[in-house]
């Protein structure tokens, strides 16, 4: 059982979103991240979800997403892609040695430290899932305070892209 990402392409219009999560709750997968915004045509929204399942169930939610009317297009993005998630971080300082140490991490991941006060810090880090997992372990230690976390996005390299048919 791996962890496959899909990428759809949606009818921009109200609703599609609850339709396409409420196929898979009725077929019983689990959805572990999802993430959807307008492309380029403003008439035309990239959804991105990542599951866990084996090749069977894929195929069985890509057919039973192929079905839906507002779906223009389904198509796994595998091999050669580039993943990234964002997370937004709250960490508790205690003092500037601690705060000091916490931008030290931040700078190491490329990350940004986006808000600072007297007893917190919040960071900004950009990757995929180990990198955002890496940061996390590592401030783990100073006492995360808060973390919101984005889904994946995903795009193939190269000239493979999603076009509309």
């Amino acid at each position: 059982m791996g962890v496959h990402i899909l990428g759809l392409l949606v009818e921009n219009k109200p609703g599609v979103l609850n339709r396409v999560a409420g196929l898979f709750s009725r077929r019983g997968f689990n959805i572990s991240t999802i993430s959807v915004g307008m492309t380029e045509n403003p008439d035309i929204s990239r959804m991105t979800i990542s599951i866990k399942g084996d090749e069977k169930e894929l195929e069985q939610v890509t057919k039973q997403l192929n079905k839906q009317i507002e779906v223009i297009k389904v198509s796994e993005i595998s091999k050669d892609y580039v993943e990234r998630r964002l997370a937004l971080i709250k960490v508790n300082t205690s003092d500037s040695e601690d705060r000091s140490e916490i931008m030290q991490i931040a700078d190491v991941f490329r990350a940004n430290v986006v808000d600072v006060s007297k007893k917190n810090v919040t960071i900004e880090v950009t990757g995929d899932r180990d990198k955002i997992e890496a940061i996390i372990e590592m401030l783990k230690e100073h006492g995360i305070k808060e973390i919101a976390k984005t889904g994946t996005v995903a795009l193939n390299r190269g000239k493979k892209s999603m076009e509309v048919d």
